[in-house]
C-alpha cells in the first residue's frame, strides 16, 4: 500500500511538472513558407512569458532588411493575465533553394527554450512580391522625407533656413523614428532650432494630400562661394501599413514595416559678394542694419570715467564680423571693451544687437573729440553696400590739471602733468574716539557659567543616541539606494505628476524629466539624445535589459502619445511605470 501512495506521488509530481512546463511558451513564426526570391520573409519570435539572453539563429541565406522589433502585450481579461513579447525580423532571400533557419534560444525562470526549426522554400522571382502590393512597396510611395531650402542661391554669408518635413500618407503610419545619419554642415556656419513637440499638420505632397511634422529646423550661414553640397538627413523608421485583414470592428488590420528614408541631397550655388561699390572699411557684415555710437556723458571732470558705446542692431550674420574701433586722443585713457550679444536665432536667421563698450578716463581739462565712425554692410535684398557714419562727439572735461603747452585741446599726443595732491585728501577720516564705559558683570558662578559647563555634559548622551542612528542608517546599503533612487525619481517627475489629466503637457513634463535624469546621470546633451545611445550607455553601465527596455518604451510613448487618443489610465500607468524604471536604473547603474 506504501508503494502505490509513492508511485502515486511521482505521477503527481511529474504531472505537476509537465503542466508547469507547458505553461511556457516559446516559438518561432514566419510569415510564408514559400516565397520568390524577390518577396521578403518576417519571422516572429513569440513567447508567453519575458525571458533573459535571446539569441537569434544566424539568417546565413538571408539578407536581414528590418529588425530586431519588439512588441509587448500585457493585459487582463476576467481575472486573467496575458502577456506576449515579440521579436520579429524582415528577411530578403539571397538565391533560390530550400533554406532551414535554426533554433533561437532564450532563458525564462532559468530554463533554456529553444525553437523548432523551419525550412523555407525560395522560389524564381514572382510578379506581385508579398501579395497584391508588397508592405515595402506601399511604405515606399507613402513616406516622403524632404528637405525644403528657402534660398537655393543666397550670396556669401546670407541666411539660408532648411526644414526637415516627414510626409505620412493618410492610409498609413509611423510607429516609431530615429535618426541614423545627421547632416555635418562643413561648409556653414549652423545652428538648430528647438522644436517643442511634434505636431501633426495637414499638407499637400506633389498634389495629393498628407500628414506632416516638422522634424529639424536649421539655419546655415554659407562660408565658401561656388557649389556648396548639403548632406541629407537620413531616418530609420518603423511604417505602420494597413493589410487585407480585419479586426472584429472592421478596421484593417497593420502591419509594421522597417524602412529607411533619405532627404535627399541639396546643392546650393553660393555667389560671391561684387566687388563693385565695396566700401574700404567693409568687414563682412551680410544683412539689414542701423549703427550708432553713444556715450554716458559728454561733461565731467578729470579722472572721472565715461562710457562710449559702438551698437550694430539689425538682422544678419551678427556673429561673424567684428565692430569698428573706437580712436580716441591719448589725452583720455580708454580700456578695453566690454563686448555683449543680444542675439536670438529663427527661420528668418539671427536677429538682435552686438556692442563694445569702452571705458574712458580723461587725464586733462579741456576738449577732446571722438571721431565720427563708419560702418558698413552688404544688404542681400536689395544687393548692393550701405555704409552708415556716425556724428563726432565731443567730450568737455570741466576740472582738472591742465596739459603742458605741448598737448593743446584737440592734439592726439602730449606729455601728461601730475595731479598736485591736494592737503585734505584724508579729512573724511575720523581721528577722536568717544568710548564710553560699560557696567561690570560678575560672569563666574553665574546662571550663564553654570549653563555653559553643564551643557556639554547632557548632550554626550543625545550624541551617542544620534551617532547609533545614523551608523545604522549608513550601515544599511540597500535601503539608502533605495531611498535615493526615490527620491531621484520624484525629483525629476515632479512636474509630469501635476500635469496627470492634461494629455500634452503632461507627456512633455515626462520627456523632459527622461532628458533631464539621463543628462544628470550619463552625462550627454540633447543634441546626442537618441534611443540607440540611451540603450548602449545604460547596457555598458550593467543595466537589466528589461530596464533598458522599459525606458525605450517609455520614451515611445512620450512620442507617440502626441498624435493619439490617451486615457488618464494610461497615463498614470505612464507615470508609474516611469517612475519604477527611473528607481531600478538609479540602483543598477555601474
Amino acid at each position: 500500500m506504501k508503494r502505490i501512495k509513492n508511485n502515486i506521488s511521482i505521477l503527481f509530481l511529474v504531472l505537476a511538472t509537465s503542466i508547469a512546463s507547458a505553461q511556457i511558451k516559446f516559438e518561432a513564426k514566419v510569415s510564408k513558407k514559400t516565397l520568390g526570391v524577390n518577396e521578403r520573409l518576417r519571422i516572429d519570435f513569440e513567447m508567453n512569458q519575458d525571458g533573459d539572453n535571446f539569441v537569434p539563429p544566424s539568417f546565413a541565406d538571408f539578407d536581414l532588411v528590418g529588425g530586431p522589433n519588439t512588441s509587448v502585450s500585457n493585459y487582463s481579461r476576467n481575472g486573467k493575465r496575458s502577456y506576449n513579447k515579440t521579436y520579429s525580423y524582415f528577411l530578403a532571400p539571397k538565391k533560390r533553394g530550400k533554406f532551414t533557419i535554426k533554433q533561437a534560444t532564450i532563458e525564462i525562470d532559468g530554463e533554456t527554450y529553444k525553437t523548432f526549426p523551419i525550412t523555407i522554400e525560395v522560389t524564381a522571382a514572382v510578379s506581385k512580391p508579398n501579395g497584391e502590393t508588397a508592405a515595402s512597396d506601399v511604405a515606399e510611395d507613402n513616406i516622403h522625407l524632404v528637405a525644403e531650402v528657402s534660398n537655393a542661391s543666397p550670396y556669401l554669408n546670407e541666411a539660408i533656413t532648411v526644414v526637415y518635413k516627414l510626409y505620412v500618407s493618410t492610409e498609413t503610419g509611423v510607429s516609431n523614428w530615429r535618426e541614423k545619419d545627421i547632416p555635418r554642415y562643413n561648409d556653414f556656419w549652423s545652428q538648430n532650432i528647438d522644436i517643442k513637440g511634434l505636431n501633426v499638420l495637414e499638407g499637400e505632397y506633389k498634389g495629393e494630400k498628407y500628414r506632416y511634422v516638422v522634424l529639424r529646423k536649421t539655419v546655415l550661414y554659407p562660408q565658401k562661394t561656388g557649389a556648396l553640397k548639403l548632406e541629407p538627413l537620413v531616418l530609420d523608421i518603423t511604417v505602420e501599413v494597413p493589410t487585407n485583414r480585419r479586426d472584429i470592428f472592421g478596421r484593417p488590420l497593420m502591419t509594421k514595416v522597417p524602412k529607411v528614408v533619405t532627404a535627399g541631397s541639396r546643392t546650393l550655388n553660393v555667389k560671391p559678394l561684387p566687388e563693385q561699390g565695396k566700401p574700404s572699411d567693409f568687414k563682412g557684415a551680410v544683412g539689414n542694419y542701423s549703427f550708432k555710437v553713444t556715450t554716458s556723458k559728454t561733461q565731467l571732470n578729470a579722472t572721472e570715467s565715461l562710457q562710449a558705446k559702438i551698437e550694430v542692431t539689425g538682422n544678419g550674420n551678427l556673429k561673424l564680423f567684428e565692430l569698428p574701433k573706437l580712436t580716441v586722443p591719448s589725452s583720455l585713457e580708454v580700456y578695453e571693451p566690454e563686448h555683449q550679444e543680444n542675439i536670438r536665432t529663427n527661420l528668418g536667421g539671427m536677429q538682435g544687437g552686438i556692442s563694445d563698450t569702452y571705458t574712458i578716463v580723461p587725464q586733462y581739462k579741456g576738449k577732446y573729440p571722438i571721431p565720427s565712425i563708419s560702418f558698413s554692410y552688404f544688404n542681400p535684398e536689395t544687393a548692393s553696400y550701405k555704409r552708415i557714419t556716425s556724428d563726432e562727439i565731443v567730450i568737455d572735461v570741466l576740472e582738472g590739471p591742465t596739459a603742458s603747452i605741448n598737448n593743446t585741446e584737440n592734439t592726439t599726443e602730449g606729455v601728461k602733468q601730475a595731479v598736485n595732491s591736494n592737503t585734505n585728501t584724508f579729512a573724511f577720516i575720523k581721528t577722536a574716539s568717544n568710548w564710553s564705559s560699560i557696567k561690570e558683570e560678575q560672569f563666574f558662578k553665574s546662571t550663564g557659567f553654570w549653563s555653559l559647563l553643564l551643557l556639554p555634559f547632557l548632550a554626550i548622551p543625545l550624541a551617542i543616541v544620534v551617532r547609533r542612528k545614523t551608523d545604522e542608517r549608513n550601515a544599511d546599503v540597500q535601503g539608502n539606494r533605495i531611498r535615493k533612487a526615490d527620491r531621484l525619481a520624484k525629483k525629476y517627475l515632479g512636474e509630469a505628476k501635476k500635469a496627470l489629466g492634461q494629455k500634452e503637457a503632461f507627456y512633455l513634463a515626462l520627456e523632459k524629466a527622461l532628458h533631464n535624469y539621463l543628462k544628470a546621470k550619463l552625462n550627454i546633451e540633447t543634441s546626442d539624445f537618441n534611443k540607440e545611445k540611451i540603450e548602449n550607455l545604460l547596457t555598458e553601465r550593467q543595466v537589466e535589459s528589461n530596464v533598458v527596455s522599459d525606458f525605450i518604451s517609455i520614451l515611445e510613448n512620450c512620442e507617440l502619445a502626441r498624435y493619439t487618443p490617451i486615457t488618464q489610465v494610461t497615463m498614470k500607468n505612464d507615470y508609474d511605470k516611469a517612475a519604477k524604471t527611473i528607481s531600478l536604473i538609479d540602483k543598477q547603474l555601474r
